[in-house]
């Protein structure tokens, strides 16, 4: 496998604790949105903990672009990443993953587990695709949405919210499970699901999308 080190060239704030990094990208370097690569950020001690992260640029961007939430009660590589200055370095390998678009359908993503899904949005855009797409994206509090603005100006109304933590939310409040699927999704039938989150939140999801009737090769997951 390839690799690639690379500088820094902007840092963001998103959220309060998700951040957005541009950084260069290598001559010939190809993805589909959707996929990820394994990132290492090169300060002392730190150059060999890789971690999966998503492309959130598009392929026709001339940088790369990340959109990392930092754990700051773990003492890992997302909190190094929150503190990483422009100028320093990364190393990438070469792109993979398995979600991709496929067909319209309805993308179920769980906190962080948006950024697979942002680029597949921003190509869409792009190519006035988006069509009957629908986003139903959990979250824990409203400042927790990671880009609310700009996927409310892609999908419109076909952008839901819902939210565990926050009863005075304008949301709906609660979890994804069988019920809420039913009530938001209009057919299980002929569409494609995209689902990403933790693997708890996969779980329930996934195992109610299955009672709801929805085969296993409707699902778009990534492949561990």
């Amino acid at each position: 496998m390839a690799t690639h080190r690379l500088k820094i060239l902007e840092k963001e704030p998103v959220t309060y604790n998700v951040n957005r990094f541009r950084i260069e990208k290598p001559a010939g370097y190809q993805f589909t949105p959707g996929q990820a690569t394994e990132l290492s950020f090169l300060r002392s001690g730190w150059e060999e903990e890789k971690r999966p992260f998503s492309f959130t640029s598009l392929p026709s961007d001339d940088y790369l672009e990340f959109t990392i939430k930092s754990y700051e009660s773990h003492q890992g590589v997302t909190k190094r990443l929150g503190e990483a200055q422009i100028g320093e370095e990364v190393e990438i390998g070469d792109p993979w993953g398995t979600i991709s678009f496929k067909g319209e359908g309805v993308f179920i993503a769980g906190g962080a587990g948006i950024t697979p899904f942002i680029s597949i949005f921003r190509d869409l855009r792009e190519k006035n695709e988006i069509g009957r797409s629908k986003l139903i994206f959990a979250n824990n509090t409203n400042d927790d949405i990671i880009l609310f603005e700009e996927l409310k100006s892609i999908l419109g109304h076909k952008f839901i919210n819902i939210i565990a933590e926050q009863k005075d939310t304008a949301y709906d409040v609660g979890t994804i499970d069988k019920e809420y699927l039913k009530e938001n999704v209009s057919t299980f039938e002929n569409q494609y699901f995209y689902v990403c989150g933790p693997p708890k939140f996969m779980k329930k999801v996934t195992d109610s999308l299955g009672e709801l009737g929805v085969n296993s090769s409707s699902l778009v997951l990534e492949s561990l």
